[in-house]
């Protein structure tokens, strides 16, 4: 079984046919590297209602031609006006779309969406980056606690996580 379907699988664990086929997708992750991965996750998203979550540059306006986005500005660590921000824009847009499952590769820009999402009772799949071979990323440690799918595409991450699953690259 790829891992494709093993997401689907675990999307849908429990729920009647019918209720999996409404579901609302949210795929949160940087620009980028985050946001290649993601693209290779599509084949479990399409076929759904599904939007982006992502930070404000040329790479999501591009994404907003073809698909439905919303944008945040970029949260800078040593930046409290840029967490405010945040925080605001991400609550806003869960409470506007009430989305049934996120699938997050990172990075730090999603983690309020995620948060806030699992607090209204969205399923939470987190995919850590592919170029973390041997030590995980922030935003996985913070928000491993809270997902109901953790995946890791090095098997030497599973000692940091050990509910992870690994079922190899997504490249």
């Amino acid at each position: 079984m790829n891992i494709f379907k093993r997401i689907f699988s675990m999307i849908g664990k429990g729920e009647s046919p019918k209720k999996t086929r409404g579901l609302k997708i949210c795929i949160a992750c940087s620009p980028g590297g985050h946001m290649t991965q993601a693209k290779a996750l599509a084949s479990v998203y399409e076929k759904y209602n599904h939007f982006f979550f992502t930070f404000s540059c040329p790479v999501a306006e591009e994404l907003s031609k073809t698909s439905r986005i919303y944008t945040i500005p970029n949260i800078y660590r040593t930046n409290p006006f840029s967490w405010i921000t945040g925080i605001v824009v991400s609550l806003y847009v869960v409470i506007l779309e009430r989305p049934d499952v996120i699938i997050s590769t990172g990075a730090s820009v999603v983690f309020f969406f995620c948060i806030f999402a699992k607090m209204l009772g969205a399923k939470l799949i987190f995919v850590e980056s592919m170029a973390k071979v041997e030590r995980p990323t922030l935003t996985a440690r913070f928000l491993y606690p809270f997902t109901d799918l953790f995946i890791v595409q090095w098997p030497g991450l599973l000692r940091y996580f050990p509910k992870a699953k690994f079922f190899g690259r997504l490249l």
